[in-house]
């Protein structure tokens, strides 16, 4: 729906366009992003990113997958 403001789908406020961080461990590995685009929620700051966003996540933990597959873990 254009024009319409986005939502929380939580608490139905308002959403306004920032950054947000995002962090994953991943195999003994962590991916740490400062400021991803995202939709934040107003009230409680729940991030919401965005299909791209998420598509350029997806590819930097197949890359990270790729690069790390032949580290042995340490015990």
């Amino acid at each position: 729906m254009k024009g319409e403001a986005m939502r929380c789908i939580h608490c139905e406020g308002p959403m306004k366009k920032a950054t947000a961080p995002f962090h994953v461990d991943r195999k003994g590995c962590q991916l740490s992003l400062d400021a991803v685009p995202a939709r934040v929620c107003g009230q409680y700051g729940e991030p919401y990113f965005e299909e791209r966003e998420v598509r350029t996540i997806q590819r930097l933990l197949t890359q990270l997958d790729k690069q790390t597959a032949g580290m042995a873990s340490v015990a």
